[in-house]
């Protein structure tokens, strides 16, 4: 868990980068301003493996009016950024002047919907590993779920079980299972997304774990945290959170499942969980989502059709953000 969390950043990158070199494109980096040196290390691990120079590129780049610069440059043919829904909006305001392709993978408040006819204490446990890998910061990350109300008592019975099992701490350490989030922002961000739901009526479910009582000063930590009686009026269902934080909704029936999954102006990822999987394949067709999965969430595809967006049938030189 420790070893993929500090690899995150990469698998990023290379989502795109990859596929975009493939295809004999040039390539343009810029990262984000949280993790700078990624970037410097991919292109040195590429120049050092014989890239021709001028391959790859990057930049570094905190201004959007640098960014709106480089965007319209006509020698730019294809700009791919992964990030914000407010920063995904700039770049394609500034791609907007001029014919070029934008690919935008944004925020999420991705949705989960458990039903009652699924494993509970199988579920529970994917169920927590998509909400919290990587401290909960994937825009992929499992932030709303839906439960059946025959088994929800049960199932956060057995998500509290699997909580009490992880261990908070540092993240170079192989044992830790989640450590601290990537700023102060962010951690105050999520902070304020649990507040405003237990002030709204929410209940702190989170069981005792002796790690999350004890959090370090050294570094943003925030107790991984469940939350039960939520409701669409919380910002903790509504934006996107960010952080390691498991909201759980008792619903009646799958029609109110659906429903509640499609109140979002949000829709990146989300996942149906049941032992019917023709039942669990009918549902994800009426989920307003770019991907659905039936019982499994966050798993990226080599076959994915999403590749062929990568496949141009010139040489282009590309902007990844």
């Amino acid at each position: 868990m420790a070893d993929f969390a500090q690899q995150y950043p990469y698998l990023i990158l290379v989502n795109s980068l990859i596929p975009a070199l493939l295809a004999g494109n040039t390539v343009i980096l810029k990262p984000s301003p949280q993790t700078p040196t990624i970037v410097e290390r991919v292109a040195k691990v590429f120049s050092d493996a014989g890239l021709p120079e001028g391959v790859l590129q990057y930049f570094h780049c905190g201004t959007p009016s640098m960014i709106e610069t480089i965007v319209k440059n006509p020698k730019i043919a294809l700009v791919c950024f992964t990030g914000s829904v407010a920063g995904g909006l700039a770049v394609q305001k500034a791609a907007a002047s001029r014919i070029v392709n934008v690919g935008l993978e944004l925020g999420g408040k991705d949705s989960a919907y458990v039903r009652g006819d699924v494993d509970i204490d199988w579920a529970a446990e994917e169920i927590v590993d998509g909400a919290i890998f990587n401290s909960g910061q994937s825009c992929c990350s499992i932030e709303r779920v839906y439960v059946d109300h025959g088994i929800h008592d049960e199932f956060v019975g057995a998500v509290q079980k699997v909580l009490a099992g992880y261990r908070m701490g540092d993240p170079l350490d192989p044992s830790t299972h989640v450590g601290p989030v990537i700023s102060k922002k962010s951690k105050e961000t999520i902070e304020r997304h649990i507040k405003d739901a237990v002030e709204k009526g929410a209940v702190d479910a989170t069981p005792h774990n002796n790690t999350f009582a004890n959090l370090s000063t050294r570094g943003n930590f925030v107790k991984p945290t469940l939350l039960t009686g939520v409701t669409h009026d919380m910002m903790v269902m509504l934006e996107e959170t960010f952080g390691p934080v498991i909201p759980v909704m008792k619903v009646p029936d799958d029609e109110t499942a659906l429903e509640q999954m499609n109140d979002s102006e949000f829709g990146l990822t989300a996942s149906i969980w049941t032992k019917d999987v023709d039942r669990g394949y009918e549902l994800a067709d009426k989920v307003e989502a770019g991907t659905v999965f039936v019982n499994r969430c966050d798993y990226p595809s080599p076959v994915s059709p999403l590749l062929c967006r990568f496949c141009p049938s010139s040489l282009n030189r590309w902007l990844l953000t």
